[in-house]
């Protein structure tokens, strides 16, 4: 505890007050501030014009989004190339081998997969490459390219995934699900 102060004012407990004189003193505003503040506003308000409805849904069918265009010429431009070793052997492969690659990886998880329980097997491999950053990035990019890309960087793709590519050519299989979630 500090020591007690001595000295100083008339009583020993009593405090000093500040004083600024009168003009400082706050108080209601006075009616001629009132009529000065009065005169700066403008005297009318100009009538804001209702902005124009637009209707809800195009009288046009919808297109592809620019990404979209994107990745189908990607995907285009992936399966026009000649086929490798790995295309071959990607080619023979069974729905046995490809039920037996998905066990062997669902054994590696710890954790059931909750989300992915009304999807088909091709669309569970297909998802789980998505999600696997070591192929590096999926968006922006159709899938086989980036299973192509991940090949050519030895970064050892499962040969599933291209299998499962190569069989289903179509527009759905081509672009990622998390490129579809983001744009």
């Amino acid at each position: 505890m500090p020591p007690r102060r001595r000295g100083g004012a008339s009583a020993p407990d009593a405090q000093r007050t500040l004083s600024f004189g009168a003009q400082s003193r706050v108080s209601k505003p006075t009616a001629a501030a009132q009529k000065a503040k009065h005169l700066d506003s403008p005297k009318t308000i100009p009538a804001i014009p209702e902005p124009q409805q637009l209707p809800v849904t195009p009288d046009e069918p919808s297109q592809p989004h620019v990404t979209e265009l994107a990745v189908r010429q990607q995907a285009a431009k992936a399966i026009q190339e000649p086929q490798s070793e790995e295309d071959k052997r990607a080619l023979k492969l069974r729905k046995q081998d490809l039920q037996r690659y998905w066990k062997k990886e669902e054994q590696n998880r710890k954790v059931a997969r909750v989300h992915q329980q009304g999807l088909d097997l091709d669309e569970q491999i297909l998802r789980h490459f998505d999600l696997s950053s070591q192929y590096g990035p999926c968006i922006g990019i159709a899938r086989l390219q980036r299973w192509r890309r991940a090949h050519r960087l030895n970064l050892r793709p499962p040969i599933e995934v291209l299998a499962v590519l190569l069989k289903d050519q179509d527009h759905v299989k081509e672009r990622a699900h998390m490129d579809e979630l983001l744009s």
